[in-house]
């Protein structure tokens, strides 16, 4: 059974040979065979299961943030989750679906007078990367205020407490594979909103103050390396600025890297390559990628 014919009979909004470059915020990627968009936590399990059943590869890529999808593109299904946008608040709790945009999150705490979600406002993404990844910024991660998730096994639908989520510096339960993420459940402060807001506005004007957000990325290039900080081995091995292609380090913050115009996947590969060799060569360590990289 073919992709389209598997999911089809279970979903309306769906698109055939879709240019991930259209859908990805790197702006890079060659087509996905088959790209569904559920809208409820339903339709994505059963999408799941059918491509499980049908031995057909399945990715899940929330907004298409921190990606890199390949130029040839990716075969089988992938799922934007970004129109599963249902919140519920349950007095200084908030429920989330996977596909919840991060700032839509902390915009709904503020205004509820629900403090911890402040430094999630200006990341990138949804619900479901940032769990599946443990984002954070500024000393805070999505384990600080995660109460329990409710998770897609292959044998059943389970909420499985924060204590059971394994969670690390970018690093969740997850991530061991066969477990999708359907929604979570955050556990916050109640606290003045006004507070709240400044806290938001500070973090995002120190975010916009150093981070190149006016070209496409897919945020951090690097996770942090047990010692040191990513993007000071970068700037100290004279890499900012170095360019393969139209992908370069970004000379705002050596941590980025950044699509100028009509870079390829290969030539960000190829870049994120070539600064690890670097690094390695200049100060022993070696740079883990925090981008997840899909396709053929």
């Amino acid at each position: 059974m073919t992709p389209i014919e598997a999911i089809k009979p279970l979903l309306n909004d769906i698109l055939e040979n879709e240019p991930m470059s259209n859908h990805t915020s790197f702006k890079i990627g060659g087509n996905a065979e088959v790209l569904a968009r559920p809208k409820t936590t339903e339709e994505l399990s059963k999408i799941w299961q059918a491509c499980r059943q049908h031995d057909i590869p399945f990715a899940i890529l929330g907004d298409g943030t921190n990606v890199l999808v390949a130029d040839e593109g990716i075969r089988g299904v992938v799922v934007l989750t970004n129109k599963m946008i249902q919140l519920k608040i349950d007095g200084d709790r908030i429920i989330a679906a996977a596909g919840v945009r991060l700032a839509k999150l902390a915009e709904t705490a503020c205004k509820a007078g629900l403090a911890g979600l402040a430094f999630a406002s200006g990341i990138p993404g949804t619900v479901g990367g940032a769990v599946y990844m443990n984002a954070g910024a500024y000393g805070h991660d999505i384990s600080n205020v995660c109460e329990s998730v409710k998770i897609q096994t292959l044998a059943e639908t389970v909420i499985q407490p924060v204590e059971q989520m394994h969670f690390g510096y970018r690093q969740s339960k997850v991530q061991e594979g066969n477990q999708l993420i359907l929604e979570t459940t955050f556990k916050l402060t109640p606290s003045d909103p006004e507070k709240i807001r400044k806290e938001m506005t500070d973090l995002n004007h120190q975010r916009r103050e150093k981070q190149p957000l006016d070209f496409p990325s897919a945020g951090s290039a690097f996770k942090r390396p047990d010692g040191h900080f990513a993007s000071k081995l970068i700037q100290d091995s004279h890499l900012k600025g170095f360019q393969i292609g139209d992908a370069q380090v970004s000379e705002k913050h050596a941590g980025f890297i950044i699509n100028k115009g009509n870079a390829t996947a290969k030539d960000v590969k190829d870049l994120i390559e070539a600064v690890r060799q670097k690094v390695y060569g200049n100060f022993g360590v070696w740079l883990e990628p925090e981008i997840r990289m899909l396709g053929d």
